[in-house]
């Protein structure tokens, strides 16, 4: 007895689609290559009274494979998603997760400040947040007279 299954012609195409996509990409350098490579995680930035918070989405990394640093006033971001291991390559069928190592960067302005940066992890988001330096007051001089 033979089961009858319905036919997708658009799986088939899909199938053909990434099939050209890989070919080309060998061939001309042009295409992408999601188990090898640079991504770049998304992310959302906004400014409250006192700080700046950016929240990047790292689902499925280890917050230890996340490097977070200040130089020159550029916060960067620096990590990998590593590939299963548990799971040869040429078993997948789809992969439509980016894979790899990532840089973000982002200049900081004047008005922040970088000893105070702090970043937390909590269900695959990291959060940075950026502290305002205490704007500074307007100080009255008083001016002596001599005698």
């Amino acid at each position: 007895m033979t089961t009858l299954a319905r036919w997708d012609p658009f799986r088939d195409l899909m199938s053909i689609q990434g099939e050209m996509n890989r070919l080309f990409g060998r061939t001309y350098g042009g295409g992408e290559d999601v188990l090898a490579g640079s991504w770049a995680p998304a992310l959302d930035i906004y400014e409250t009274e006192d700080r700046f918070v950016v929240n990047v989405e790292l689902p499925g990394i280890d917050p230890k494979d996340v490097d977070v640093s200040v130089e020159d006033s550029t916060l960067t971001i620096r990590g990998e998603r590593r590939f299963s291991e548990d799971v040869k390559e040429e078993n997948y069928r789809r992969v439509e997760r980016r894979y790899g190592s990532f840089v973000r960067s982002f200049g900081l302005p004047k008005i922040t400040d970088a000893d105070k940066i702090e970043a937390s992890f909590d269900k695959g988001v990291l959060t940075i947040e950026v502290p305002k330096v205490e704007p500074a007051k307007p100080k009255k001089i008083t001016v002596k007279a001599e005698a």
